[in-house]
């Protein structure tokens, strides 16, 4: 049995797996890969002829884990790709999204270039319509036999609604062996979503390691946080509360939050308004999948109503509705997307407010470098919005207290949870070089070997 990292080695984004048995291979996720500009031309090929491919399981939804089936399923695979309800619904969502946002970057670069044409999109709404035709979904925690030689189990792990990490148990060449793959593993007692379970013991542990070597604010509650900074920016001084927030996860965990403070009275009435297609149909996948949300959220769905849903809350449906909204002149709460500022709604309403004293922008996720998010969090007095150089008058915060990754300990005590004895290997993933690094030596200390592997690196196991 061989085991190939094609993606996500040494970075976060665009993770791809390859597990090849003796006449079976089998793909764990297939990722975008969008660390660098050129990001669409960069993943237009694989390193591998995608019609050998007879099994795709994905772990769940995010982009760099399901962007780029469609162009798998476009350049010849056949086979079915397996994963969890929420999972399924959710991919549909980010995909058919993917490509309006492949559509405007080619349309944009065609106008900026004087009728040059733009990149070519990576796959069009065909070509997803054709890969949600191949998902094939399995509940958690129930075993699903690929063939005679393999079978799978989704394990929940927080992270994102549907969000699961697979565990493989094989036979290979009259061997049993067994391998996990823990996709991104999500934080305990984070609102809307179940904590996440424990590994069953495996052989092989393909891990992520995104927050390796950080840890996660303490000091203060997430709902003390949203008390505070909606009392400071609304409240105390009649201003406006702009959260940038990614449609599907972050957005309803967020809503939720809100709707708990105000339904409790813990503030006084404030509007919120949530600026984001995207994910108000995700919201709707949410209330459908209702059942695999923690225990929390349904007994205050029993309780108190739908968790996504009170009167100071608004969905905004289109785009006139959307610039009504930067002509509300009352405190208000603007949630939308995209988290890191790079396009969607949350751009017209940073223009409009970015010079405004009485704003605050929050963030609530991570930004990658060189985003405009980024920019903003560095402290840059100046960014560019609409070909203009606006001065950033508006108060700049942030926190973690809703990033979806468990930290350090989180992924530590993972991995603990697999006798050092019996785990033959751990393989890092998803993360940059010095967060690997920082839990490779930490894992390294308690007794478990471990591999940070190069892209298309293939290990024996």
């Amino acid at each position: 049995m061989k085991l190939t990292i094609w993606g996500a080695a040494k970075q976060v984004t665009g993770s791809m797996h390859l597990l090849q048995l003796e006449d079976y291979n089998i793909l764990i996720d297939c990722g975008l890969d969008y660390e660098k500009e050129t990001f669409q031309e960069e993943n237009q090929y694989f390193p591998f002829d995608p019609s050998s491919i007879d099994v795709v399981i994905l772990t769940h939804a995010h982009i760099d884990h399901s962007g780029n089936l469609p162009t798998l399923v476009r350049l010849g695979f056949e086979g079915q790709i397996l994963s969890t309800p929420p999972t399924a619904d959710l991919t549909e969502l980010l995909l058919l999204d993917s490509v309006n946002v492949f559509i405007g970057k080619q349309n944009k670069r065609t106008k900026g270039k004087r009728g040059r044409p733009g990149p070519q999109p990576l796959y069009l709404h065909k070509h997803v319509n054709d890969t949600m035709d191949r998902f094939v979904t399995i509940a958690f925690n129930k075993e699903f036999r690929l063939n005679n030689d393999v079978s799978l189990i989704f394990i929940p792990v927080g992270h994102l609604l549907g969000a699961a990490a697979v565990v493989l148990t094989l036979q290979d060449k009259g061997v049993e062996k067994k391998i996990a793959f823990t996709g991104d593993i999500g934080r305990t007692n984070y609102p809307v979503l179940v904590d996440p379970q424990p590994i069953p013991q495996v052989d092989y542990l393909v891990s992520e390691s995104t927050y390796g070597g950080r840890l996660h604010s303490h000091d203060v509650t997430l709902q003390d946080k949203l008390i505070e900074t909606i009392n400071e920016s609304c409240i105390k001084y009649p201003g406006r509360l702009i959260i940038p927030a990614f449609s599907i996860g972050r957005t309803q965990a967020l809503v939720y939050s809100l709707n708990k403070i105000f339904s409790n009275g813990l503030l006084p009435p404030v509007k919120i308004f949530v600026d984001s297609p995207l994910a108000t149909f995700a919201t709707d996948i949410y209330r459908k999948h209702h059942h695999l949300l923690n225990q929390e959220s349904q007994d205050f769905y029993r309780k108190q109503g739908d968790e996504f849903e009170f009167d100071e809350l608004s969905y905004v449906q289109d785009k006139r509705e959307s610039m009504s909204v930067s002509n509300y002149h009352e405190p208000c709460i603007i949630i939308s997307s995209a988290g890191m500022l790079e396009g969607g709604r949350i751009q017209d309403h940073l223009y409009y407010n970015i010079q405004n004293y009485y704003c605050t922008i929050l963030f609530i996720g991570y930004c990658a470098k060189g985003t405009l998010g980024d920019r903003l969090l560095r402290g840059d007095p100046i960014v560019r919005l609409r070909n203009r150089d606006l001065m950033v008058y508006a108060t700049i915060q942030k926190t973690d207290l809703l990033s979806g990754h468990g930290d350090h300990n989180d992924l530590v005590n993972t991995v603990k949870q697999q006798d050092a004895s019996k785990l033959k290997a751990v393989f890092l993933v998803h993360g940059e070089i010095k967060s690997m690094t920082l839990l490779s030596n930490a894992l390294t200390e308690l007794g478990y070997q471990v591999n940070l592997p190069e892209k298309g690196e293939t290990f024996e196991l």
